[in-house]
This record gives C-alpha cells, structure tokens and sequence, in this order.
C-alpha cells in the first residue's frame, strides 16, 4: 500500500501544480484563455478561465488530498487519528469516484459539451478521477486500523 500511497500523493500533486499555473495564469493545454476554458472547463458558455482565487481554492484542496495517502501510511506524524485518517480518505475517494462516474452521465454531457472537453473528459478526466478514487477507497480500506 506504500506504493499506492506515493502513486496517488504524485498524480495529485501533478494536478495541484496544473491548479496552481491556471491560477498564475497559464493558458496549456490551450494556445489562449479562451481555448484553455474549453478543455479544462468545458461548461457551455464559458470562455475565459476560472479566476485566480478559484483556482488557487482548488489547488489548496488538492494539495490536502495530496498529504492524506502519506499521512495514512504514516509517512509522517498526523495529528489525526488513523480511524480519521481512513475514514476522510474514504471520504476523498467517495469525491473522486463521484466526480469520475458523473463524467459519462447524458445530465454531465449537457452541462459540459465544449470541445476538446467533453473529448478529454471521457478519455482521461473522468477515467482519472475513477482511478484516483478507487485507490484513495482501497488505501483507506486496507490501511483502516483493526
């Protein structure tokens, strides 16, 4: 489960660091705001990046969700409990796997339908979010203290 831990800690981190040069500014995967919308936000009408502060907000919580898989194999100290520990870590993975199976929903597609999104979306964004929830799932089940 170390292993698991690290994975998951590292493709989070990947994200946090993506979060964080969106609120910088930074316009990849796109050539410009406006395309940079379309594929990382894809909700219809939207057009320009979320601003500084959301996406800032959301890098904080996923540098969170970054030390949790360390902090449950005890990687360093918590001051949580490891019975807390495992059960935000279900939590988390509840979050993920929620985000990642409302991805192939018809209700999803409507409210997200622009391209390279919705393309992106079904080939790795929600096919992520399914993984990472599943391995914050098995980390807090396998790691929940007997």
């Amino acid at each position: 489960m170390i292993l698991l831990a690290f994975v998951l800690s590292f493709v989070l981190l990947l994200i946090t660091a993506l979060h964080v040069y969106w609120g910088i500014g930074g316009i990849w995967p796109g050539s410009d705001a406006r395309s940079c919308a379309h594929a990382v936000v894809g909700f219809r009408g939207v057009d320009e990046m979320p601003s500084s502060v959301a996406s800032f907000a959301v890098a904080a919580c996923l540098a969170l969700a970054t030390l949790w898989p360390l902090a449950l194999i005890g990687f360093f100290a918590s001051p949580f409990p490891k019975e807390g520990l495992a059960a935000t870590s279900m939590l988390i993975g509840l979050v993920f796997l929620g985000r990642g199976i409302a991805g192939f929903t018809p209700w999803w597609r409507r409210l997200a339908p622009e391209q390279p999104f919705a393309r992106l979306d079904a080939a790795l964004y929600s096919p992520l979010c399914l993984l990472i929830g599943l391995g914050f799932a098995i980390l807090a089940a396998t790691e929940f203290p007997a």
